[in-house]
């Protein structure tokens, strides 16, 4: 399997997603929960520093865009979770907004990375 900046991408998300889900867990008390997920941070995060490691120069010179990409779809998963839960009532507090907010984010990012217009899809 080989490194690509796309999947480095994700993984910084993941870890973006993984932080922002900490506040959840304080307020709730969830502090098996929160060791679980530091555990797993560690685990992600070492993941992450080998993948950039692997990367070629031009795909190091790719990830900055991407992290761009990613920002962008982690502030409209945000903003479209704020709006869900203005519009339909489920306020339940801003730490399960944010991770909620992230987790479309990410998602949104994933997707954005698997669908290819067919102009592209052609060249490859």
């Amino acid at each position: 399997m080989a490194a690509s900046s796309e999947r480095c991408s994700l993984l910084l998300g993941l870890l973006i997603l993984m932080a922002a889900s900490v506040p959840r867990y304080l307020a709730g008390g969830h502090d098996t929960h929160l060791a679980l997920l530091a555990i797993a941070g560690v685990a992600v995060a070492a993941l992450a520093v080998f993948q950039w490691w692997l990367l070629s120069v031009a795909s190091r010179a790719a990830l900055p865009a991407l992290m761009r990409r990613l920002i962008a779809c982690l502030v409209i998963g945000l903003l479209a979770t704020g709006i869900w839960h203005a519009l339909f009532g489920a306020w339940s507090g801003w730490p399960l907004l944010v991770s909620h907010g992230a987790a479309l984010g990410l998602l949104l990012h994933a997707l954005g990375l698997w669908w290819k217009p067919a102009a592209k899809k052609g060249k490859e």
